[in-house]
């Protein structure tokens, strides 16, 4: 078997052989396939797209490209939940010590932020101790015994993801749905969960900006899960503006901890209720989404949600006061408002922007090297629709002092602010189910 032929079929539009593709991906892994002749075969699949089979052969080859967590010996059924991503995007951090409260143990690997987008890591970090590195033996573990973990990636986790998305970055095929279902289900797949729920993003904040792409993007995700004996549900959700009001690390996870005390914004509350819902109904907790509902919104409210996140910080040697406290968390130095210079009602919210203008504060990374600074980021005053009068609070910059950071932000913040003299229609939330 020889790459170059693989690629040609792909290239004129035939359907790959599961001995193709896994040629391809072990040799990309193993170093036998160069990189020129892998970027060939990305781009004829980012071109002739894959079909469900392939696209399912390719996840698994991905998946068991490195370590597997076999967590067969832990109780129930296994539930994860993973976000395309956005801006203010802390859902997890509520959901899992939640949907674990209730009973169905969650085993998350997660990632860190990159581009406009944050990560999950990056935010458990601002706990003072928190270690979001884990062995396979000590995942397994907490998982039995808390209910839930949030990790990080090991060294060998999935190193085709790791190999085939540095290529797809590169030679421009980032976008291609296979290839993005593949990267998602691997990872997950692999972190040992039996079922899993997608929350898809859509707007000017997500990869996905119309409900067209989430909606392909859902499509393939639980086609691929079904293939390979997953049950997957997912919900496509609004990303046309930051999500909660918080964004940057130790803000967003206080944010997240406000929630799991009954409060905190509701659309971040919203969005936490009706995905743990769908997590407890794959995990036979409940027999639908509004009897799931019920005993979450109870969770909620009673503080047990609280305590199970107090147990996973604790297990992952974080100083669990900060459930009590979450001043705890290093704060910046300088808070600045953004005003309204002038009258009208918030028309439109430039998300990436936001992000953009977050991570320039330093609360996120351009490139995966980069370090975070995890006291910096924003905090949104105004939301899509809401009047304002000239002087109003916008928003809040958490900030550095002396550094330049400053001035750059709010450059990158005043245009993607929009006030105009209408008010504009506000996409719902949950746009659908699937």
């Amino acid at each position: 078997m020889r790459a170059v032929d693989i690629i040609a079929r792909k290239r004129d539009g035939h359907t790959l052989t599961p001995a193709e593709i896994e040629f391809m991906v072990d040799g990309t892994v193993a170093g036998s396939v160069p990189d020129y002749q892998t970027a060939a075969w990305l781009m004829a699949i980012y071109l002739r797209g894959m079909r469900p089979e392939e696209t399912a052969v390719l996840t698994e080859r991905m998946r068991v490209s490195g370590d597997v967590f076999d967590l067969g010996s832990v109780p129930g059924i296994k539930v994860d939940k993973h976000s395309t991503g956005g801006v203010g995007d802390k859902v997890s951090l509520a959901l899992a010590p939640l949907v674990a409260a209730a009973g169905v143990p969650v085993p998350m690997v997660s990632g860190r932020g990159l581009g406009h987008s944050g990560g999950t890591l990056d935010k458990l970090e601002a706990i003072p101790g928190f270690d979001v590195f884990r062995t396979e033996a000590e995942f397994r573990r907490q998982v039995a015994e808390v209910g839930c973990a949030i990790i990080g990636q090991t060294d060998n986790f999935v190193p085709a993801d790791k190999r085939l998305y540095a290529l797809r970055d590169v030679v421009a095929c980032v976008e291609s749905i296979p290839l993005i279902t593949a990267s998602i289900m691997s990872k997950k797949l692999a972190s040992g969960a039996d079922a899993l729920v997608m929350d898809v993003k859509s707007g000017n904040g997500a990869f996905m900006k119309t409900d067209g792409d989430a909606a392909a993007l859902a499509e393939s995700l639980i086609a691929t899960g079904r293939a390979m004996g997953k049950p997957v549900v997912a919900l496509l959700t609004d990303m046309n503006q930051p999500l909660g009001r918080a964004i940057g690390n130790a803000l967003e996870t206080a944010e997240a901890i406000e929630c799991l005390r009954g409060g905190g914004p509701a659309d971040l509350r919203e969005i936490t209720l009706m995905l743990g819902a769908e997590m407890l109904v794959l995990g036979e907790k409940a027999k639908s989404p509004e009897e799931a509902r019920a005993t979450l919104t109870r969770l909620l409210d009673g503080g047990q949600a609280l305590e199970k996140f107090r147990q996973m910080v604790r297990h992952q040697g974080g100083d669990p006061r900060v459930a009590d406290d979450p001043g705890l968390m290093a704060k910046a130095p300088q808070v600045t408002v953004l005003r309204a210079s002038t009258a009208g009602y918030v028309s439109r919210l430039d998300t990436a922007e936001i992000g953009r203008a977050s991570n320039i504060l330093g609360a996120g990374r351009e490139k995966s090297a980069d370090a975070v600074d995890h006291r910096v980021g924003l905090v949104m005053r105004v939301r899509l629709g809401d009047q304002v009068a000239e002087g109003d609070e916008l928003l809040e910059i958490h900030h550095r002092e002396g550094d330049g950071t400053l001035e750059r932000c709010q450059a990158v913040l005043l245009p993607a602010i929009v006030i105009g003299d209408a008010r504009p229609g506000v996409s719902p939330l949950i746009h659908r189910r699937m």
